[in-house]
């Protein structure tokens, strides 16, 4: 895994995109070579901004490659759909160009050079996508692993890499805390013996993650000493688990682990930063919301009865309560009785016009004072309103820690999972808020900022 914007991205998956940007330059590059010959092609693109030219194409189509989700583990497996949303990628990279060409006249190729370089680089990409597929499909080529420990971690761990080859982790073997043998389909199990040395020279062993539910009087601290000196790769089974899952476990976690483990403490620096940020950009999306916020509140009025604007209460940092604004997008009266009931699917309380502005997320733009005033940043946690807050906090160890930090508008949970219903879900919600609070950074709210436009305009996650 490589670390990039404080978030944890499988270094094959950041190899395959590195890898198909240079395909796509080099299919450009050698349209312009057989439209113009060599020397024709040489001044067109060191002289004419040829390169300017088909980087702003490679920079787009590596954009919509991602959000088009090339780049996810759940696509990588299925060639139907690989096929299909490069056409898409394909499709979306033309209107989208079309439109800057329009706009910006002197960037534009040929039309000859760039289907040429299109049909050449949709090829290469299916072959390349073919290559990897191939390539993660090899045990040789994976790092070989042993898990050490039972219960939760170690099996969602077992599972995770089973199902996620492009991680290049494999694991041959399970060692069993408790000397009892697990049930782990396809794996072999070992037991805590002097024999651990031989079974890694044996299996080729590079690496053992330790994920083990009770370490103290158990864990072969002698035994992994010698192994790491002789260059086997000791890891924690929690860090592991946070790096391919971008979230804590909580089954793991004690208040230790909170204590001593690095992050959950914004610095000077990263609060002076998110408040001007927050209201900059607010003050700016103000102006440029307006005149649509007052068309939307217009259609509200016409739509249905009651006020536009909908407030609520809900918890900000240390537990404070402040109200939030939305656009009222449900019939007005509704939890009228104090109690917030969560939105589901075709929810019939939701009207008209509300199901449209909740679809495409409209309805949050009135946060933008909210934001403004400084009851949240544009990232962070998102509130909740109080009842579901103190349910959340008699139910799931460590929800208070979400209140370290001002919420946001949206945040690592929202752009990570779906809408949060049950308890359950919550506490999901919750590994991911703290996953983020533990790695704020500048550069991780970009990031998060950047996944949050791709949900908009794909309108995922809305209900």
């Amino acid at each position: 895994m490589i670390r990039v914007l404080n978030a944890y991205f499988p270094a094959r998956t950041l190899f395959l995109g590195l890898s198909e940007a240079v395909l796509a330059t080099l299919a450009f590059v050698l349209a312009v070579v057989v439209d113009q010959g060599p020397l024709n092609a040489t001044i067109a693109l060191n002289y004419e901004q040829g390169y300017t030219k088909i980087a702003l194409i490679v920079g787009t189509f590596v954009v919509c490659m991602y959000y088009f989700d090339l780049y996810d583990s759940k696509v990588f497996g299925n060639r139907r759909e690989i096929f299909t949303r490069i056409v898409q990628v394909m499709g979306t990279l033309c209107l989208i160009l079309a439109f800057i060409y329009y706009e910006f006249p002197f960037l534009r190729l040929s039309t000859e050079i760039f289907l040429k370089g299109t049909a050449l680089a949709t090829c290469g990409l299916l072959c390349s996508r073919r290559l990897f597929l191939l390539v993660n499909t090899i045990d040789r080529v994976a790092e070989q692993c042993i898990i050490l420990g039972n219960g939760p971690l170690a099996e969602t761990l077992i599972s995770e890499l089973a199902k996620r080859p492009e991680l290049g982790l494999r694991v041959v073997n399970h060692i069993n805390e408790d000397q009892e043998r697990l049930p782990s389909e396809g794996l072999q199990d070992a037991f805590f013996s002097d024999e651990l040395g031989r079974i890694v020279e044996r299996q080729n062993i590079t690496r053992i993650i330790v994920a083990m539910s009770e370490r103290r009087g158990k864990m072969p601290v002698e035994s992994l000493l010698q192994l790491k000196t002789l260059g086997i790769r000791i890891q924690d089974g929690v860090e592991l688990y946070e790096q391919i899952s971008g979230k804590i476990s909580l089954q793991s976690l004690r208040l230790s682990w909170l204590l001593f483990s690095p992050g959950f403490q914004a610095s000077r620096f990263q609060l002076i930063y998110k408040r001007l940020f927050s209201l900059c950009l607010s003050a700016i999306c103000l102006l440029i919301a307006l005149p649509f916020m007052l068309v939307i509140a217009l259609a509200i009025r016409l739509d249905s009865r009651g006020p536009v604007i909908f407030r609520q209460e809900r918890v900000g940092k240390n537990g404070k309560i402040f109200t939030l604004y939305k656009f009222r997008s449900m019939v007005d009266g509704t939890d009228g009785d104090g109690i917030f009931r969560p939105a589901e699917k075709n929810d019939k309380r939701v009207t008209r016009f509300g199901r449209w502005l909740r679809a495409i997320r409209l309805d949050e733009l009135p946060q933008l004072f909210n934001i403004f005033r400084g009851d949240m940043y544009f990232v962070g946690p998102r509130p909740f309103v109080p009842n579901q807050e103190e349910d959340c906090v008699r139910h799931i160890p460590f929800y208070k820690q979400r209140w370290s930090v001002r919420p946001g508008a949206t945040g690592w949970a929202q752009v990570s999972r779906d809408y949060c219903a049950t308890i359950e879900e919550n506490a999901d919600k919750l590994a991911y808020d703290l996953f983020y609070i533990r790695n704020m950074s500048v550069g991780l709210d970009l990031f998060i900022l950047f996944k949050t436009v791709k949900i908009l305009l794909l309108g995922r996650g809305g209900r």
